[in-house]
């Protein structure tokens, strides 16, 4: 999971939004700011382009295996398009026609439930800490479709009133962190929901004006036990 705020993007220009929800997946490339080795060759094998690279990795080899085949492997494009399709629709992905059978309906459901309950915990202490009354909050989740792959997911907060992608603190981001992929519902799990439900975004709303004035005091008490 890439939560995304000023201090976890080296590139942090993406984030300056006009609209809301804002997407990031397939449109920009966000380079992350520590995260460790992991994230960050996940993110690299999103790129396409590498991907096409690597499935015509034996091409090359065969050529320089047998030189005096190279022109007849360098002008069999019917057969590289032919890889690079069985890679990308068959093996990485699920095909279109299989997704539904991902999971079932009734697991979908409760699946896209719990999320819901979950942002709604997640944004409510959002607002709270910041004691936001205004400017209907976002949690944005983005995953990759990748699904033969560790799963790849862009998550950001971002509010209405700019609008603006939040610069989340240490404490937020590790809010977020620890509770919005518990089990069951982990980021593969979503995965899952989302291919079968032929979702491409998950945006799920919260107005801040709702936090209650027990919610707001016990942010405002957490945070001077913090300092």
């Amino acid at each position: 999971m890439f939560i995304l705020s000023p201090d976890t993007v080296l590139n942090t220009e993406p984030l300056r939004i006009r609209w809301v929800p804002r997407r990031y997946l397939g449109r920009t490339t966000l380079w992350p700011r520590g995260g460790g080795w992991a994230l960050l060759a996940r993110m690299i094998f999103e790129t396409e382009v590498l991907r096409y690279a690597l499935v015509l990795t034996p091409f090359v080899i065969a050529a320089f295996v047998w030189p005096d085949k190279a022109i007849i492997i360098a002008q069999a494009p019917v057969l590289m398009l032919v890889a690079i399709y069985l890679f990308e629709a068959r093996l990485m992905r699920v095909p279109h026609d299989k997704r539904a059978e991902l999971v079932s309906a009734d697991e979908a459901e409760a699946g896209l439930d719990l999320l819901r309950q979950r942002a709604r915990k997640i944004l409510s202490r959002v607002a709270a800490g910041r004691n936001l009354g205004s400017g209907r909050l976002h949690l944005v989740i983005e995953q990759s479709e990748l699904l033969r792959v560790a799963p790849f997911t862009l998550v950001s907060v971002q509010s209405d009133d700019g609008p603006e992608l939040l610069a989340l603190d240490a404490a937020e981001r590790d809010m977020i962190a620890q509770t919005l992929f518990e089990a069951p519902l982990t980021e593969r799990a979503l995965q899952r929901i989302s291919l079968a439900r032929k979702i491409e975004l998950h945006d799920l709303t919260f107005d801040p004006a709702t936090v209650s004035a027990h919610a707001r005091m016990a942010a405002l008490m957490a945070k001077r036990g913090q300092s």
